[in-house]
């Protein structure tokens, strides 16, 4: 990967400071430390090494031509997780500790044996679990949502905050094929009121597609999507902001329901 100059080191150490003390960074203040991609996944890698935790999974950002178009890029980008931002649902989730978290509704598939550029869609099909997935994106920044520039956006690791899991099974006894994946809907309810809805094929057509590219991706930096590893692999529908409240996605496909419980602090007197 791309060797990080001082000011790039800098920038690294300093998300991973507001990752763990919930501090957020003023973009303008590093406006000048990344300006393309390989240079920006080499800042993520760094973050990673210094966050001291193996890559449980990723999530792909950026897999509809609306969000493609808000961030100027035209490609996906993807994010590094580690374990404990991973969180089987239902999920508890203290607002107080995010910057300013969204909420996207998502598919996740996990890896049941190492994925292969090579691999088909079919193969993925075969080869994964799926799941309804409920992904929190949290930026290291102030006022980040639509404003904060791609490679900040890649640097900070496609903006990763949590992703709450479903019940996972083996994608090919959920759908019948490849195509079926395109056909998931999803209602997104706030504290019993329907606020959204969105549909699977808004993710790059497919979200088999998400997932192969990311496949392509990690082969191309010489890494492999192992065994065990899930992904969220891209939103169905525009986020809201994650606000206090019961969040439930409500999935088709015999899914279920994924939710998320959102609350502040409870102060004790």
């Amino acid at each position: 990967m791309t060797e990080l100059n001082t000011r790039q080191e800098e920038f690294a150490q300093a998300l991973v400071n507001a990752y763990k003390h919930n501090t957020a960074l003023n973009e303008e203040d590093w406006k000048d430390a990344v300006s393309d991609f390989d240079t920006a996944y080499a800042v993520q890698e760094r973050v990673m090494t210094l966050k001291g935790q193996p890559t449980a999974g990723y999530k792909v950002s950026l897999t509809s031509e609306e969000t493609q178009k808000m961030f100027d890029t035209d490609a996906p980008l993807y994010g590094q997780q580690v374990a404990e931002r991973f969180l089987k649902g239902p999920a508890d989730v203290n607002v107080d500790h995010m910057n300013e978290p969204l909420l996207e509704v998502e598919l996740g598939f996990r890896a049941k044996e190492t994925l292969s550029p090579d691999d088909s869609l079919e193969d993925l099909l075969h080869k994964t679990t799926v799941c309804g997935t409920v992904e929190l994106p949290d930026a290291r920044f102030v006022n980040w949502f639509p404003a904060l520039g791609k490679y900040n956006v890649l640097s900070d690791c496609a903006v990763g905050g949590a992703v709450v899991y479903g019940e996972e099974r083996d994608a090919d006894q959920v759908f019948s094929s490849v195509e079926d994946a395109a056909t998931v809907h999803v209602g997104l309810y706030h504290d019993g009121e329907k606020v959204s809805e969105g549909d699977s094929s808004e993710v790059l057509d497919n979200p088999l597609n998400s997932l192969q590219w990311l496949v392509k991706k990690l082969a191309e930096q010489g890494k492999v999507f192992a065994r065990g590893q899930l992904v969220s692999s891209g939103t169905f529908l525009l986020p809201p902001h994650l606000t206090a409240g019961k969040w439930e996605a409500k999935f088709n496909h015999d899914f279920g329901t994924v939710t998320v419980d959102a609350h502040p602090t409870v102060s004790k007197l």
